[in-house]
């Protein structure tokens, strides 16, 4: 069924690997997760800090940091495709 599907598609749709720009996509998704992250984050860290649970909230500072440091370091997201991309042997233009 699923193979009957995409053979049903036209060829407008369906975009070839040359054809793809992600130019922009690390971008996107910043601007997108970003100040979604950064709300979640301060919501658990005052729910921790209300409870009294030092520990946790201590190990989630942390955590949130690293996941951070991930969204808003330049081109940290492009190097790490990169690097998995060469990995798997995929050839970069």
């Amino acid at each position: 069924m699923l193979l009957h599907t995409m053979a049903s598609i036209s060829d407008q749709i369906l975009a070839s690997p040359d054809d793809l720009q992600t130019d922009n996509l690390a971008d996107w998704l910043r601007q997108i997760f970003g100040p979604l992250f950064l709300v979640i984050v301060s919501i658990v860290a005052i729910f921790f800090l209300f409870t009294r649970e030092i520990t946790r909230f201590v190990q989630f500072i942390v955590l949130a940091i690293g996941i951070g440091i991930i969204f808003y370091v330049p081109n940290i997201i492009e190097t790490t495709a990169k690097a998995i991309a060469r990995a798997l042997g995929v050839e970069l233009s």
